[in-house]
């Protein structure tokens, strides 16, 4: 993928070429990695700044392209102690094709899989609304060949890092937890297994622990120490300080065990292999989980670039061609039969059709497309066979702008704080100096070898105490049972993070359409010009749309069978798109469609349109019908909402969450179903990029805001929000974007997935305390400080116990979660 800076207006020296490239960064744990990655950058040479997303795993650096490239970009990373996943070198910048080779013997720089494009100097363009496009003979200028590598390209790249980085700890925890487990049987048994009492189990532990801990635990180890070159002490520094401590402790006391005292008196001096091995195999199970969960961001980008189809029929005088989509040009003409999707926005020039758009506006009803009306890339042609010429290509269409809004959303997200990493900076720090302080002083009381082994003994019961195995369960642990029981509920949640922010929410934006609706139309109304005839009407109206394909038709006969009418045979079948249809039912003409299409017939609706505005006013869909040319009523369509709708509105309410309708529908129906949920605030008739906005809006007034959808059109908004959560039943880009992800019952499953969410922070909470507790009360009399009063001293087993004690409680308090919702 090529890194191509380009100018971007004039900051530093003049003319200097600004460029931006993204860097996918992999080995990050915790925001102190953030912090770290950030500030290597920012050293950088010629770097004009630089940001560090740890959900996405990338690093976003604008740069001046004369000063730096992003190959040394990529090697301070590296050398920060972090990796850059390998790919093709990048280009040099616009205008540089000439430039001289590198000077004889300097560096190589390491492959990095980069994408790069103009940095953002003013907030880039929101995606285009879908709803107009250029005007024919207008046309745009074609996307450079050069210009930044596609949407589709980059989540390829960091799926496939992340795969491998995926397939790595996967073995390392097969292996880890292979070991472990009887490594476990062994230390646990004390004596009960007496092949094992005797040196010979003590020498197989130290086998088995140390292929362990240096082998998949070495990345704790590495990263550690690139946190101690900078200065700096994370998660990885607490798991290294366990782990290394009982490990070499243990270690010294099987190869040399005269050292520790009343060894001459054939006391075996204790080992704590079980722990170092155990710290090592549950931490990378969580970093397991937590990397299959954020494999699954990308696919938002996936499914969005997926919904434009590869090919077009590019139409040529009287011949068709069919020519890879990303090969057409504005002005080109293309053929779009039923069934087929849209292959890039345009204007259509010949034939008429019903396109379904709910995938980008929301709107639930296929809108009716004729000569001069817009269609975009990646919509579905329902009708008739249609040409449109292209007005928009590449990264211009609306589709490619909601898929740049999904990735902006996503990208810009910061990472959510994780205690246990910022109380790790000081309680590192604090424990280290505490046994340091430990080690002088008794040494200091008695300084004979007998004294420096009961020093040393000190010394190791400190860190074993302080090891951070509950620590680092408090969080997993809770989250593992939390989503376990969710799933259990039909609630899918993306890991802790999800959990945590959706804890906090006090503001809910909800979709409108297959949200709080069906999704579909339905028969809500059937009103005759003259009482008593209802039932007539609307048989005669659901016979003559039998022979219709459309939603409204459809809706219109499912409902007249739902209210068991008989429908006879039509003929003479006539449709005439976005206007209304006609058949002759039983020797009757019967014409179903819009007051003017009925007046152009001689036939006046004026006696029903103040009926048909109340009922749009409600969200209806009215339809005027005449029977042998005389009007005869009319009948109305709805998108309603459902009855889990209903019971999760008010349920959401009495959590004491704030609840808004944000639809790309029109108002009236908008409305008309916020009215019957009992909402409130309605934000209608707006734009996929729009919801992005209202929720931007919303979280810089100081809410909490979650949003709740199913479309494609929701994507940005999801991805933006502090939680976003879909249906189930939704489109796979929705459910990708989102952190929560209801997969049975619909809405109904919201108020689970909050309550759900507010008692597992909860858990953690309490799991924190109740490991810091251990520790504040455990390093104490670890280190002696009561020996002087009371004459107690713990040694290294008692702390080992304390520290399993922890553990236990920590894991016992999060299996609580396990009766949520019963």
């Amino acid at each position: 993928m090529a890194t191509i800076p380009q100018p971007l207006g004039q900051t530093g020296a003049p003319d200097a070429p600004r460029a931006r490239a993204d860097l996918p960064v992999l080995g990050m744990t915790c925001a102190a990695c953030v912090r770290r990655v950030e500030r290597a950058l920012r050293a950088a040479p010629g770097v004009q700044e630089a940001t560090v997303n740890l959900v996405t795993q990338r690093a976003t650096v604008t740069y001046d392209a004369e000063a730096t490239a992003p190959a040394a970009l990529a090697r301070a990373i590296v050398e920060a102690g972090y990796e850059v996943p390998d790919a093709p070198e990048p280009e040099p910048p616009a205008g540089a094709a000439e430039a001289a080779p590198p000077a004889p013997g300097a560096a190589a720089a390491p492959p990095a899989d980069l994408t790069a494009a103009p940095p953002a100097g003013p907030a880039p363009a929101p995606p285009a609304a879908p709803t107009a496009a250029p005007p024919a003979g207008r046309p745009e200028a074609s996307p450079s060949p050069r210009s930044r590598p596609t949407a589709s390209q980059r989540a390829a790249a960091m799926a496939e890092a992340e795969l491998k980085e995926q397939r790595a700890l996967r073995r390392d925890v097969a292996l880890a937890a292979v070991l472990t487990a009887p490594l476990l049987v062994v230390g646990m048994s004390h004596g009960a297994i007496p092949a094992l009492a005797g040196p010979a189990g003590r020498w197989l532990q130290l086998a088995l622990a140390t292929v362990v801990v240096l082998g998949p635990g070495r990345r704790f180890f590495r990263l550690a120490w690139g946190a101690l070159r900078h200065r700096a002490a994370d998660m990885n520094t607490l798991v290294s300080l366990g782990t290394g401590a009982a490990w070499l402790y243990s270690a010294a006391a099987v190869v040399t065990p005269g050292l520790f005292p009343h060894a001459e008196h054939g006391h075996a001096p204790a080992v704590y292999f079980e722990a170092a091995a155990a710290i090592v195999t549950f931490v990378l199970l969580g970093k397991l989980l937590e990397t299959r969960a954020r494999r699954r961001l990308a696919d938002a980008v996936r499914g969005l670039v997926a919904l434009q189809p590869k090919a077009a029929r590019r139409v040529r005088g009287d011949a068709e061609e069919e020519v890879p989509a990303a090969a057409l040009a504005p002005g080109d003409l293309v053929l779009v039969r039923p069934g087929e999707r849209v292959a890039t926005d345009g204007e259509v020039v010949r034939g008429a059709s019903a396109v379904d758009e709910s995938m980008l506006t929301g709107e639930s009803m296929p809108v009716d497309k004729t000569a001069g009306s817009p269609v975009f890339g990646g919509t579905l042609n329902q009708g008739g066979a249609i040409t449109f010429r292209v007005t928009r290509t590449g990264a211009d269409t609306a589709l490619a702008r909601i898929v740049e809004a999904v990735e902006q959303a996503q990208g810009s997200r910061a990472p959510i704080a994780r205690l246990a990493d910022v109380v790790s900076g000081v309680f590192v720090p604090i424990v280290l100096g505490v046994a340091t302080v430990t080690l002088i002083a008794w040494l200091a009381v008695d300084p004979t070898p007998s004294g420096l082994s009961v020093a040393v003994e000190r010394f190791v019961a400190v860190l074993v105490i302080a090891c951070p195995c509950a620590l680092g369960l408090a969080t997993p642990a809770a989250v593992a049972v939390g989503t376990g029981r969710g799933a259990e509920l039909g609630v899918l949640v993306k890991g802790g993070a999800a959990l945590e922010a959706a804890s906090r929410i006090d503001m809910i934006l909800l979709d409108k359409t297959g949200t709080l609706t069906s999704g579909r139309p339905e028969l809500t109304d059937v009103i005759g010009a003259a009482p008593g005839g209802e039932a007539e009407l609307l048989g005669l109206v659901a016979a003559a749309e039998h022979g219709s394909e459309h939603p409204v038709a459809r809706a219109i006969v499912e409902g007249a069978r739902g209210r068991g009418v008989v429908l006879a045979p039509a003929a003479e079948f006539r449709s005439e798109i976005g206007h209304g249809i006609e058949a002759r039912v039983a020797g009757r003409l019967v014409r179903v469609g819009t007051a003017a299409w009925l007046r152009r017939a001689g036939v006046d609706a004026g006696a029903l349109e103040a009926e048909a505005e109340r009922l749009a006013g409600r969200g209806r869909t009215p339809s005027f019908v005449a029977v042998d040319g005389r009007l005869a009523g009319l009948v109305a369509v709805a998108d309603r909402p459902t009855e889990g709708a209903r019971r999760a509105i008010a349920a959401v309410k009495q959590l004491g969450v704030d609840a808004a309708m944000v639809t790309g529908d029109r108002a009236g129906a908008a409305r008309g179903v916020a009215d019957e949920l009992g909402i409130a605030l309605v934000f209608a008739e707006v734009k996929p990029e729009d919801k992005a906005r209202i929720v931007a809006e919303q979280r810089a007034a100081g809410r909490r805001v979650a949003m709740v959808g199913d479309g494609i059109n929701d994507a940005p908004a999801l991805a933006s929000a502090d939680v976003g959560i879909a249906l189930g039943s939704g489109t796979d880009i929705a459910l990708a974007s989102a952190d929560v992800a209801l997969l049975r019952g619909g809405i109904a499953g919201l108020p689970v997935a909050l309550g759900l969410a507010r008692a597992t922070l909860r858990t953690i909470r309490q799991n924190l305390f109740w490991a810091f507790v251990y520790n504040v009360i455990g390093i104490p009399i670890a280190a002696g400080l009561l020996y002087p009063l009371t004459g107690w001293l713990l040694s290294p087993v008692l702390a080992s116990a304390a520290m399993s004690l922890s553990s236990v409680s920590v894991l016992g308090n999060s299996l609580r979660l396990r009766a949520f919702g019963r």
